[in-house]
């Protein structure tokens, strides 16, 4: 497809396609942290003018209303939590545009692919040139290695407009394992294991490039942005979303039921010894960083004990840094699920848990059916699903939107959609 049939055609479709391929020119200046929340807000007010032409019907989807019902129950969270705790009226306000520009996005993405009219392959296009830029810089980000410059370039002003952290509005040239001494990179993310997730995204949406070369641009550049960022979870989701696609790609009917069987064939001669190297493998993976796996196993029991002894309804309302034992990280930070119980307890954990579960099954059915949107969307939120046990969904939003685009596309996929075949785009 060339690139004129590329050009976006409609107002969703021109701020997908800025926001995206543009990706390296807002992180020069320090800006994807406010246009992620930009765009999603713009698509819901393209949305809502929609739906207030007359003529234009708006059908949402039952698994987009669970993920809108979730996120506006952790503004609720949000609320409760800030009363219960008497944290005042200034932080409620304060923690209230951190949903916007958080959880909010999550639903506002999922919502708009379902119900705006925009390209799965226009998404596609716009993330392959995001890796055709990040191949062009890699001579820059490896060279100040090479040169020991700074590691972070800069940080840009707009930090001012406020945020998580002043990573989030770095220009980052490259970083330093302290526990290895290593190089890695995070190029455009805040950390290097967030670049890892945000490359699996794109990975998927390079399959289904229908141009050979675009698509050999993004494989290629997917997988070095893993390998560079050195994210354990981001290679172990790699290596499990390419088996899974296999299996439902290649092995379908009979071919699916035989492979079954030698399956478990395999399985009760070699079960144990199966299972001894996996146990194996596992510990050797957590070894690899003992370090952060200490951190992260100290800070989920921290963030255990508090929530059950002390706000196990609506959380704390707030994060809370840790003591000297997590090197001050905050507490149920590197996972979904224990910031969740944390900050907004059990109500917040089940406003995730549901529409998440739900979109993994009914998206996981209509994946058997072969619709190219499907299957996409299908592993993108079975990313999400992965990545909740070891990043914080809600802080990450604003980068892997485009995944949650796609989500919405697949609940909300048009017939035409589906009458591309999977294997045309594996071709």
């Amino acid at each position: 497809m060339d690139q004129k049939a590329m050009a976006p055609e409609n107002p969703e479709e021109r701020i997908v396609w800025v926001g995206l391929s543009w990706t390296y020119a807002f992180y020069a200046v320090g800006g994807l942290y406010v246009v992620g929340p930009v765009i999603g807000w713009l698509l819901a007010g393209v949305l809502a003018a929609r739906v207030l032409r007359v003529e234009n019907r708006i059908v949402i989807p039952l698994p987009v209303w669970l993920w809108i019902i979730g996120m506006l129950m952790m503004l609720v969270a949000v609320v409760v939590g800030h009363l219960q705790n008497n944290l005042g009226t200034g932080q409620l306000i304060k923690s209230s545009i951190g949903w916007a520009k958080g959880w909010a996005l999550l639903a506002l993405f999922i919502l708009a692919g379902s119900s705006l009219q925009i390209r799965p392959e226009l998404i596609a296009r716009a993330a392959m040139r995001v890796c055709l830029h990040t191949l062009l810089l890699l001579p820059v980000f490896i060279g100040a290695w090479l040169l020991r410059l700074p590691e972070t370039a800069y940080v840009s002003p707009l930090k001012a407009v406020g945020g998580p952290g002043p990573e989030f509005f770095a220009v980052s040239l490259y970083e330093l394992d302290p526990q290895s001494g290593l190089p890695r990179w995070r190029l455009f993310t805040p950390w290097a294991p967030a670049l890892g997730f945000v490359a699996n995204i794109f990975f998927l949406l390079a399959l289904i490039e229908r141009e050979r070369s675009w698509r050999i641009i993004g494989i290629s550049a997917s997988v070095l942005m893993i390998l560079m960022s050195q994210s354990r979870l981001a290679l172990l989701a790699l290596l499990f979303v390419i088996g899974v696609r296999f299996c439902l790609v290649y092995l379908r009917g009979p071919i699916l039921a035989f492979a079954c069987m030698v399956a478990s064939l395999i399985f009760a001669y070699a079960g144990a010894w199966i299972l001894e190297g996996l146990e194996t493998g596992y510990e050797s993976i957590k070894a690899a960083r003992a370090d952060s796996t200490r951190v992260r196993e100290a800070l989920a029991r921290i963030a255990l004990h508090r929530w059950r002894t002390e706000a196990p309804v609506w959380g704390h309302g707030v994060v809370e840094r840790g003591p000297h034992l997590v090197e001050y990280m905050p507490i149920g930070s590197h996972h979904s699920w224990y910031g969740l119980l944390f900050v907004k307890g059990m109500v917040g954990f089940l406003a995730l848990a549901l529409p998440l579960i739900f979109s993994l099954l009914t998206l996981g059915l209509k994946a058997l059916r072969g619709g190219i949107v499907e299957l996409t969307g299908f592993f993108c939120v079975l990313l999400l699903f992965l990545y909740t046990f070891g990043e914080n969904l809600e802080i990450l939003a604003y980068l892997i939107w485009p995944a949650l685009i796609f989500i919405g596309l697949a609940h909300g996929a048009r017939p035409a959609a589906r009458t591309t075949p999977v294997e045309e785009a594996c071709s």
